[in-house]
């Protein structure tokens, strides 16, 4: 007996919702390209945020995974970006480690472009790419970025400068 079209569909779709990593419960990698910071910038505009900039391959940047998800809730007002300099053929194992630190649920960019340098310095032209690297934007989006490990003091300083 040949299969209906409305079971065919519902079979259809419920396919698609399996085989769809977002709906797994896998955090939703944005692709960084160039005039994705502007876009970043634009989708913020009057707010006050914080932009991670990260790598797998970072050991300071993994270390720093529990103390960014202990802020992320205890701050949820403060909207905070992620953005892995990796490799976007890198996705499982970014995926894997925001889910582990549970960093999923936020915003999440990955490198899409074989230009890394055009990305970097689309970024911020006086970076040279240290990791890690915490960028602070307040209300106007004046930010400051500060390489390197943070404490959860030095966090907590920047955050009151940017949400005031």
């Amino acid at each position: 007996m040949p299969l209906k079209k409305p079971f065919l569909s519902v079979a259809v779709i419920l396919l698609a919702l399996v085989n769809n990593p977002a709906q797994a419960g896998q955090p939703v990698l944005k692709k960084f390209t160039s005039g994705s910071y502007q876009q970043i910038l634009a989708s913020n505009a009057n707010h006050p945020f914080m932009l991670v900039v990260w790598s797998i391959t970072c050991s300071s940047c993994l270390k720093d995974m529990a103390l960014l998800s202990s802020i992320h809730k205890k701050r949820p007002e403060l909207k905070m970006i992620m953005l892995a300099t990796d490799d976007l053929s890198e996705a499982g194992q970014i995926q894997t480690i925001l889910e582990n630190s549970q960093l999923s649920s936020i915003e999440n960019w990955v490198y899409a472009d074989e230009n890394t340098q055009k990305l970097q310095f689309e970024l911020d032209p006086e970076w040279f790419g240290e990791l890690p690297r915490t960028y602070f934007f307040d209300q106007a989006h004046q930010r400051e970025g500060i390489s390197g490990v943070l404490s959860k003091e030095d966090y907590e300083a920047r955050f009151t400068k940017i949400l005031n």
